[in-house]
């Protein structure tokens, strides 16, 4: 009897993990869309990986944006591929932005990945590494903290990694990267002392843009959002916000205004943190004093196919 409970319970466990991985890998069947896979921030929020994005076109997962802490299970509860990922963008290189981008690596072991995986990211400063610094301090020899994983920075790999700094002016947007798929833009944005960038990803005749977290200071990230088909924009502070929390983050009011002003379709808020998580009603009314578009509140594994696409 014990032997058929467990057995039933296995079975039970089974059906549910596949039904439920069948649900997740439905995101970008056809078209273009957004998966968010983190919604929340550096604390620990019950159902709440950090930082991560896919955009998926045609059924397959083709960008990643981030990899904080969590979000390399979300990406295998996902069904994407790594095999399938184009590119690998940072927008800043916060542990919640970037925990779990050896955990990918690692996986991607047991795949049959071969090409190229070109990652994209801030320069450094006196506060924090470039990006090619950040990866080479993960994986090269001889002082990688994963330097057992350092075929992956190598020519001995099944593939390379291939990071790339990004290194714009204020007031700039550039193209850093496309393929017969998709377009890479980016903007430098202020997140206090941190070097931080905003992206825009570009596939099928549509547009994603992702704020990263950012003060909303400058004017470069409203020139990158122009006219996209969705933003998603990070809801780490509460109006009224003061201090370094203010310095780093952009609050409801600022999030609305620069959403308005690009005529943006419609807005996602993500990076969700305990000083904003029920105070909804307020976030609304503050971004709706100045954008009156569709905007959600995000949660980790939401999918946002675009009209159309």
């Amino acid at each position: 009897m014990n032997r058929l409970l467990m057995n039933y319970r296995s079975f039970t466990a089974t059906m549910l993990f596949v039904l439920s991985s069948a649900a997740y890998a439905s995101c970008g069947d056809k078209g273009i869309a957004l998966q968010v896979l983190g919604s929340g921030g550096p604390e620990l929020t019950a159902g709440r990986a950090s930082s991560s994005y896919l955009v998926w076109i045609d059924g397959k997962a083709r960008a990643l944006v981030d990899m904080g802490g969590g979000a390399a299970l979300r990406f295998g509860e996902s069904g994407a591929q790594i095999d399938d990922l184009d590119i690998a963008l940072f927008s800043h290189l916060h542990v919640d932005h970037s925990a779990d981008f050896p955990a990918l690596i690692k996986a991607s072991f047991f795949t049959d990945r071969k090409r190229e995986l070109p990652v994209y990211g801030p320069p450094g400063n006196q506060v924090m590494p470039a990006t090619s610094a950040f990866i080479a301090g993960l994986f090269a020899e001889p002082g990688g903290v994963y330097r057992y994983l350092s075929a992956f920075v190598s020519d001995k790999g099944a593939y390379r990694i291939t990071a790339q700094n990004v290194t714009l002016k204020d007031d700039e947007t550039r193209e850093i990267a496309r393929n017969e798929r998709l377009k890479i833009f980016a903007a430098k944005v202020i997140h206090g002392p941190i070097p931080a960038l905003g992206f825009r990803v570009e596939a099928g005749g549509k547009s994603i843009v992702f704020s990263g977290d950012m003060n909303g200071e400058g004017a470069s990230f409203g020139q990158l959002a122009q006219g996209a088909d969705l933003l998603v924009a990070h809801n780490a502070v509460p109006e009224g916000a003061q201090g370094v929390e203010r310095k780093l983050h952009m609050p409801p009011s600022v999030i609305g205004q620069i959403t308005g002003r690009a005529k943006v379709a419609q807005l996602v808020l993500s990076h969700r943190m305990q000083r904003t998580l029920g105070k909804e009603s307020e976030t609304l009314a503050a971004i709706q004093a100045h954008y009156r578009g569709k905007v959600s509140f995000a949660d980790d594994m939401a999918c946002y196919p675009l009209a159309g696409s």
